[in-house]
């Protein structure tokens, strides 16, 4: 089997029922789909059950974590690639696994681009880097998204499962292990999968700050303290030098504007004296 399609949720029946109908419609059928609940109480276990004839693999019970759900759906997935597209998320379009299971590639992590969507309707695209622009400040800035990766089934036999010990960056956790410790093949495909609703928990704004300090942990953690410590100082450096270079830039562009106004007054003095002489000697 070619893909294993992985929904994890809690509570969120309408959510649920977009991504359910959003997999169940793709024109690519050599997959399986995987529905993890989290016992929920909202009316969810009657849409998965409505949609059951649908689903390879559901399960209602409660968990310890958005991590932990995420692990029980790949300790059962048997497709050679997993995606995660958790409840709330859909594919843009129909044909978009279809377009996958076309591509002439076997790198370990494919990751194509992603629509954002806030609550005002308004929407963003994120165009994931390409093999060249994949690096380790990919990570320290932000990571892949989830909703628009191809992962490896046998990447988590390699390096283990998403750690539950983090609340909301466990798969930038991963994608580091995999491509940044211990180089995984990766390839960017120039196609939009999915859409992304913000109001999850690593887009709340309140989880910003958990999100920042478990970033770190993580960057901390897989390049060893005192490498991150001379990472992070690079990067401090860098800002100082930005703001110094910000300072010299404003006063260039103050001095170049009263140069400017030197010059005018000179020019026009110049003028007005070549003028005062033209009427005199007309006189």
């Amino acid at each position: 089997m070619k893909l294993s399609i992985i929904t994890i949720n809690l509570n969120n029946a309408e959510g649920l029922r977009k991504t359910i109908e959003s997999v169940i419609s793709q024109t690519f059928t050599d997959l399986e789909y995987i529905v993890i609940d989290g016992a929920s109480t909202d009316g969810s276990l009657d849409i998965i059950k409505q949609y059951a004839g649908r689903i390879n693999y559901w399960i209602s019970e409660a968990d310890t974590g958005i991590y932990n759900a995420m692990n029980k759906g790949i300790k059962v997935a048997k497709g050679e690639y997993v995606l995660f597209l958790n409840s709330g998320d859909w594919f843009v379009d129909q044909d978009v696994l279809c377009d996958f299971s076309s591509i002439n590639c076997n790198s370990d992590i494919i990751t194509g681009n992603l629509i954002i969507l806030d609550d005002s309707g308004t929407t963003q695209l994120h165009i994931a880097p390409d093999q060249e622009q994949l690096s380790f400040n990919t990570f320290t800035r932000g990571s892949l998204p989830h909703q628009a990766s191809f992962i490896k089934r046998t990447l988590f036999d390699k390096y283990g499962l998403y750690d539950e010990t983090y609340k909301i960056v466990s798969d930038k956790d991963f994608f580091i292990k995999a491509l940044i410790v211990n180089n995984c093949s990766y390839e960017h495909i120039d196609r939009v999968i999915s859409c992304f609703p913000l109001g999850g928990v690593s887009s709340d704004i309140e989880f910003r700050g958990l999100y920042d300090r478990e970033s770190e942990m993580v960057i901390s953690k897989v390049t060893f303290p005192l490498v991150y410590k001379a990472y992070k100082n690079i990067q401090n450096e860098n800002i100082q030098y930005k703001e110094l270079f910000d300072k010299y830039r404003d006063y260039i562009n103050l001095l170049n504007g009263k140069l400017s106004l030197v010059v005018k007054f000179i020019l026009s003095t110049k003028l007005f004296i070549k003028r005062t002489i033209k009427f005199l000697c007309s006189k």
